[in-house]
């Protein structure tokens, strides 16, 4: 009996120093980057389809190069076209912005355009283990995201990594223009999850109904 007792408080009081660990991550959300005084942070840049990858190149543009670098660029496995413009923009710093050049990755989606939802349940799962294996291996500081689904199982495992002591990546999203009365999904599910460090949107009427954002003007 006593060792059944002491088996069920040794759960409960590691779950409540679990909830602590994970409240305490989500409250230092939307505050000030702590210890950034490193000369550059490597950075990991998730990239969409569409219109997602041309903003992202568009905020990269107006970033300090020689600050957040080395870069690594992430994409769907199906997307070919988002890598090929990024390898373009790296192309076109040449060496003088490039401190450790960049390196190019792919990521399983975890649900296609059209997929059910019973079957994507799988494919999540698969997406959350590949996240996992790129983290494990780019060990970023610093996220950049701008909206495609790619980036959830990405910031996931960022937050998880954090809440376990293991790596503290700070997580920026900037939604897309398109974006003018509400959130994406993926912005919604970071902000109401509070998973996202800084959130950061293009139209001030957005920002009043989400009053955690940043608005910061339109960016193309």
């Amino acid at each position: 009996m006593m060792d059944f007792v002491s088996l069920a408080l040794a759960v409960v009081i590691a779950f409540t120093l679990l909830v602590a660990r994970v409240l305490y991550v989500m409250s230092q959300s939307s505050k000030p980057a702590r210890n950034t005084s490193q000369k550059s942070l490597s950075t990991l840049v998730v990239l969409g389809s569409g219109g997602h990858t041309a903003e992202m190149i568009n905020l990269l543009n107006v970033l300090q190069k020689d600050r957040f670098a080395p870069r690594f660029y992430i994409a769907a496995a199906t997307d070919n076209m988002s890598l090929q413009k990024a390898r373009v923009f790296e192309d076109a710093l040449g060496d003088k912005t490039s401190l450790q050049g960049a390196e190019f990755m792919q990521i399983y989606r975890s649900r296609e355009v059209g997929q059910s939802y019973m079957t994507s349940v799988g494919t999540t799962l698969y997406a959350l283990g590949h996240a996992l294996w790129l983290m494990v291996k780019i060990r970023p500081q610093v996220i950049l995201c701008n909206g495609p689904g790619t980036c959830i199982p990405i910031c996931a495992i960022a937050f998880i990594f954090k809440v376990l002591g293991i790596r503290w990546s700070y997580i920026f999203y900037v939604e897309s223009i398109a974006r003018v009365k509400r959130l994406s999904l993926s912005g919604l599910l970071l902000y109401k999850l509070r998973m996202v460090d800084q959130l950061f949107v293009q139209w001030p009427q957005l920002q009043k109904q989400y009053p955690r954002a940043h608005y910061v003007g339109r960016l193309m």
